[in-house]
């Protein structure tokens, strides 16, 4: 079966979304380490609904890690390392950076600007890297569309994680479309992620 190519693309490049995988590190589910999130395997399960979707119609993939010194996200230490089933492959971006947004990361900053300034965003964690990354994106006029079931925030003091993650949502929607994984799958192959906005 051949990809049908879509010519708008060519003329304009930010109706072609990236697809942004965010901090998919062992670090968020060896529990018990402090940075290990509870209950994210509906969230996995989505990241990979993507990452297969994205694979199938050829969208650009990009990878983002947190890296740092000192016993948490070192890249000396296995749980710096990719969770199973989201290693990059040859024709993905990878990007490293040292604080929570994407943007911390300068080359990350010029693939997307390049790129368009387009791109979806799932994973870990809703509450400093994702919030982060999408407003500064939104300063930079970049648009985002963050996928809320593909991701999962930690608890704050007295608040459950759930919770947190329902309020990051709510403040992401602020800044950024909000949708489901299967919400913008379904999107994509009715050819409504390819609209200009």
């Amino acid at each position: 079966m051949r990809n049908v190519v879509n010519l708008r693309s060519y003329a304009n490049k930010s109706v072609v979304p990236t697809l942004v995988l965010l901090d998919l590190q062992q670090e968020y589910v060896a529990s018990p380490r402090m940075f290990a999130i509870p209950d994210v395997e509906a969230a996995l399960e989505n990241c990979r609904s993507v990452l297969r979707h994205a694979g199938r119609v050829g969208l650009p993939v990009a990878f983002l890690r947190m890296v740092g010194r000192s016993p948490f996200f070192n890249p000396a230490l296995s749980y710096s390392r990719w969770i199973s089933g989201f290693e990059p492959v040859s024709s993905d971006m990878v990007f490293e950076r040292s604080k929570p947004s994407c943007y911390a990361s300068r080359e990350f900053a010029n693939a997307m600007t390049e790129g368009g300034g387009h791109f979806v965003l799932a994973g870990f964690s809703g509450e400093a890297a994702c919030l982060s990354t999408v407003t500064e994106a939104f300063h930079r006029d970049h648009h985002v569309t963050f996928l809320a079931d593909a991701s999962a925030s930690h608890g704050l003091d007295q608040i459950a994680p759930q919770s947190v993650h329902e309020t990051v949502v709510q403040l992401i929607g602020l800044f950024a479309e909000v949708t489901t994984a299967n919400q913008w799958i379904a999107g994509q192959t009715s050819g409504a992620a390819f609209r200009v906005r």
